[in-house]
């Protein structure tokens, strides 16, 4: 055995195991555990909610500037006339995302009836002859002056998730859910009241977000399988119903997968949806420089931009929006598994069931995947009627993030020591001893609740 200069024996040193096949040099290996600890820090969701819906309605009002050009000049009016009214919208949405993200639960939670209430009354108003105006064919309109329109049956998809959410987590505290009576009374018929009054005036593409969000709901609640098929086999034969009846419905749903626009035009915004999609490519011809917008593609700026999107900026373009969907789709899911409160995991499922179900919707019309519905995409398409509910939205999963005792331990750890003298922080420095980078992760891990891991 080699010995040292003292003649003893040398000491071996305990170190790690390289693991078995993968050198501890790895950087493919360095790069995933980093990505993995970043990716389950107790911020994740709040920032990927907050940073991925502020990009898509960024480059939503982009894209409303460039597909809406056209069209704005047709009806002799200044190009910029869409943009304007959508900038102002998304102000407005602003403002009441910020004021949703610093409400606390409790306010949420009294918000929900006064919300169904003005919800439904302004949806009965739409019936009213000369209040409610029809557009394209459905009545789901209320004038407000000069040109500025609402549609009240966006603001039921955000009732619905309030008002439902409130609903289920009172039984659940009071221990009701495990019978199926109070599981479906009076979620369920309060759900199909608000979908016969949009359905009177023919918008069906918002009745299918509404029974998703319903769908959600029950799913979240723990639903029997036999309870679930059932109210989703009524669901889908009143649907079946109601596109039978209607040639207009019926010829949506033949023109999925169309390729030619067909005998009198039936297919001519599918197909030519498909067109844009297909003349992008991979980096697309530029923004700005979209042909079917030039009154090829019918609602370009609303139900179709994605199309448009393709178009302009390609592929990339394209998967950049579905990467951030994603990532939003993604944290809501992740804030409704992490949290212990029940009306924040219902509401939490709601809204991401809503964003991601009306995403997938409108994308899978504009990929002629599915037949076309109707609904803008969210955050993106043009209208402020629907943006401002999911601003909205989009606040309460911010509130319902920063509301985790994990981030809101990181997050206090964060806050700007503005009103204190520059002593005190050095004295309180020094009293703390060495300064430890790592210590926010910790701290945040010991806060965390029991049902997060």
């Amino acid at each position: 055995m080699p010995t040292s200069r003292t003649g003893r024996p040398p000491v071996r040193r305990a170190g790690r195991p390289a693991a078995a096949g993968v050198p501890r040099d790895n950087p493919v290996r360095r790069l995933h555990l980093r990505a993995r600890k970043a990716w389950d820090r107790p911020l994740t969701a709040y920032y990927l909610i907050l940073g991925g819906s502020l990009l898509i309605t960024v480059l939503g009002l982009v894209m409303v500037y460039s597909a809406s050009q056209i069209t704005a000049l047709q009806l002799s009016l200044p190009g910029s006339f869409f943009f304007r009214k959508q900038a102002l919208a998304a102000l407005i949405g602003g403002v009441l995302l910020f004021a949703a993200s610093r409400m606390p639960v409790k306010l949420h939670r009294a918000l929900a009836y006064p919300i169904l209430a003005g919800a439904v009354f302004m949806m009965v108003l739409v019936q009213v002859p000369g209040i409610g105006l029809s557009v394209n064919g459905n009545q789901n309109w209320i004038s407000l002056g000069g040109s500025f329109q609402i549609q009240p049956s966006e603001f039921g998809k955000l009732a619905l998730v309030l008002w439902g959410a409130d609903l289920l987590a009172r039984k659940q505290e009071k221990r009701l859910l495990t019978q199926w009576k109070h599981m479906l009374v009076p979620l369920v018929p309060a759900a199909f009241m608000l979908l016969g009054l949009i359905m009177l005036g023919g918008d069906m593409g918002t009745a299918i977000i509404l029974t998703a969000i319903l769908f959600g709901l029950l799913w979240l609640a723990g639903a029997p399988t036999r309870l679930f098929v059932g109210v989703l086999s009524v669901a889908l034969a009143i649907g079946f119903v109601l596109i039978k009846t209607s040639p207009n419905r019926m010829s949506r749903l033949a023109c999925i997968g169309a390729t030619e626009p067909g005998p009198h035009d039936t297919c001519w915004q599918a197909v030519h949806g498909i067109y844009a999609l297909a003349s992008g490519g991979l980096f697309g011809s530029g923004l700005g420089a979209s042909v079917e917008k030039w009154g090829q593609l019918p609602e370009a700026h609303t139900d179709f931009i994605f199309a448009i999107t393709g178009e302009e900026l390609g592929l990339a373009g394209t998967l950049s929006v579905l990467a951030l969907f994603a990532a939003l789709g993604y944290a809501g899911i992740r804030v409704a598994g992490r949290t212990e409160d029940p009306f924040v995991r219902y509401a939490a499922g709601g809204v991401t069931t809503w964003i991601t179900a009306q995403a997938v919707i409108n994308i899978g019309a504009v990929l002629g995947l599915l037949p076309i519905a109707g609904v803008p995409l969210p955050l993106f398409s043009y209208g402020g009627s629907a943006l401002l509910p999911t601003m909205f939205a989009i606040g309460l999963l911010i509130a319902f993030a920063r509301d985790d005792p994990a981030a809101r331990a990181a997050l206090a750890m964060r806050q700007p020591r503005f009103g204190r003298k520059r002593g005190a922080v050095r004295e309180s420095a020094r009293a703390a001893g060495p300064r430890r980078w790592n210590t926010m992760r910790r701290r945040a891990s010991a806060a965390r609740s029991s049902g997060e891991r």
